[in-house]
C-alpha cells in the first residue's frame, strides 16, 4: 500500500491525502478540493505557487521565471511539482505575474 501524507492549507484549515510520488496539486483536484489556483498544470505558469511552510518535499522542474533560487530558499514552490516525502502545511501564493489578478474584461452582446 501507497504511502499517504496529509496536505493542509493553513489559510483554510482545509486538508486533503496525497500519495507519495503523487503532486500536491494533483491530489488536491483528485479530491475536488480547491485550495490552489490552477494553472497549466506543467509547471510553467507560476499559478499553483504555494509556501511550504511545515514538512519535507522534493520537487520536478519549474519555471526559473515563477520559482527563483531565492524562491525555492524560502520554500515558494509550484503545487503542481511539489512531492510530499512527509505531511505538508501550506500557504496559497498570489500568482507572480504583475496586474493578473486585477485585470477585468468587458463583454458586450451581440444583436
Amino acid at each position: 500500500m501507497a504511502q499517504v501524507y496529509r496536505i493542509t492549507e493553513q489559510c483554510s484549515g482545509k486538508s486533503f491525502e496525497c500519495e507519495a510520488g503523487q503532486s500536491v496539486l494533483k491530489a488536491m483536484e483528485q479530491r475536488g478540493m480547491k485550495c490552489v489556483p490552477v494553472g497549466c498544470r506543467g509547471g510553467g505558469c507560476g499559478y499553483c505557487k504555494i509556501q511550504v511552510l511545515a514538512g519535507e518535499f522534493e520537487c520536478g522542474k519549474m519555471s526559473k521565471v515563477h520559482v527563483p533560487p531565492e524562491a525555492l530558499k524560502k520554500r515558494e514552490v509550484l503545487a503542481c511539482r511539489v512531492y510530499p516525502l512527509t505531511d505538508l502545511t501550506i500557504e496559497c501564493r498570489p500568482p507572480s505575474q504583475p496586474g493578473l489578478a486585477s485585470k477585468q474584461t468587458k463583454t458586450t452582446a451581440l444583436r
